[in-house]
């Protein structure tokens, strides 16, 4: 499960890792890896919310169908004992099947029914940090059951005890930031960075650090779970970690004292003080580093954040100081109001369509000239 928006390149990460024929699907990617590759993925992989390991596939044309085929999709004295809780995630819909709630009540039903059975008790429910998380797809007349490895969102990195007023959500940066290609060989600035979770993705991802490796996993609690291959691939991405790496400049500026400090909270929590600084003040006061780098950019859209003509004047001066102090950039900017876009005076190059909290955003590339010297006027005589 991903972001919308983020497909591609989602197919593109899970690949680099290791994962087969991965073909996106609306906010998700389907994939095949063996459970090496799955554990690498649940480690190292920054673009999913969650990874779901498919264990059964039914026909399923209403509620009978699906308990029949709950009752025999696994082992459930091996993968459910009475001692352990559980969660049920349903999406989709069959006949008699269109409300989810209902639908994983079924589930429930099937599961708990099957333990009774076998031992005379039951599971207990647990919405918040289940010992074992179920999902179940609907879809033309078949069911899907899978197992979340991850036990919460993969998008929680653990840095980020404090939150912007309109937070950005960690994959979904990591994601923004990979299509902008920036490597750790340019600087890099975010002219309102907020939360600084642009530039701290970035960092990481320029470091190679897993975003896994300091949490807790569903998967560990799995029937068949492999501590000796997953104790491999937390070495394995514990080596990939470059140690001393020198990068360029990477800078946040941030108007508001109080936000500002909010952001070297979470560089502090990452582990990035040495490679990232944030600046307090409004970035037509600072100067940036030299150049060419890239701007990248989360201004607020007028829809959870002030109103549109106040943002106008913001977007006004971020295209004129992008024309005036970074001719040579690149400019990347989260859009989620055109009308707001039209005040930069600038062209997109490109215009890459993401989801950022359920509002229709635009990912927006601009390539910042140089102004070429102007010729003298020649003079002729006749």
């Amino acid at each position: 499960m991903l972001p919308e928006g983020l497909e591609a390149a989602g197919c593109d990460e899970l690949t680099s890792l290791g994962a087969h024929t991965a073909r996106p699907r609306r906010r998700a990617v389907s994939f095949e890896a063996d459970m090496a590759c799955l554990y690498r993925l649940h480690l190292q992989a920054r673009l999913p919310f969650r990874l779901l390991r498919q264990m059964a596939r039914f026909p399923c044309h209403g509620r009978d169908d699906l308990y029949d085929g709950i009752r025999q999709a696994l082992d459930w004295e091996r993968w459910l004992h009475p001692s352990m809780t559980f969660r049920v995630d349903v999406t989709g819909a069959a006949p008699g099947l269109n409300h989810s709630h209902f639908t994983a009540l079924q589930v429930k039903n099937a599961l708990i029914d099957a333990q009774r059975d076998l031992w005379g008790k039951r599971s207990s429910i647990d919405l918040e940090s289940p010992d074992l998380s179920l999902h179940l797809h609907l879809s033309r007349g078949e069911a899907v059951l899978s197992l979340d490895g991850s036990g919460g969102s993969l998008h929680r990195r653990g840095y980020r005890a404090a939150m912007g007023v309109a937070p950005l959500k960690e994959n979904l940066a990591a994601g923004l930031i990979r299509l902008t290609g920036w490597d750790g060989n340019a600087p890099l600035v975010d002219p309102c960075c907020g939360s600084g979770v642009l530039l701290i993705e970035a960092v990481l991802m320029a470091l190679q650090q897993a975003p896994g490796l300091d949490r807790g996993f569903a998967l560990e609690g799995w029937a068949d779970f492999q501590l000796d291959l997953w104790q491999q691939e937390q070495e394995r991405a514990r080596q990939r970690r470059k140690r001393n790496l020198e990068l360029p400049p990477v800078i946040g500026f941030e108007e508001d004292p109080a936000i500002a400090d909010q952001a070297r909270s979470n560089v502090e929590a990452a582990g990035l003080n040495h490679l990232i600084s944030i600046r307090t003040g409004n970035f037509t006061d600072q100067t940036l580093p030299e150049g060419p780098g890239v701007l990248v950019c989360n201004p607020p859209y007028g829809q959870r954040l002030g109103e549109e003509a106040e943002l106008e004047e913001l977007y006004r001066d971020l295209g004129n100081y992008a024309k005036a102090r970074a001719a040579g950039w690149q400019l990347w900017l989260l859009s989620g109001n055109r009308n707001l876009t039209g005040a930069l005076r600038l062209k997109a190059e490109r215009r890459i369509p993401v989801s950022n909290g359920g509002i229709d955003c635009r990912w927006l590339h601009y390539k910042l000239l140089v102004k070429s010297a102007q010729k003298p006027a020649e003079t002729f005589h006749h």
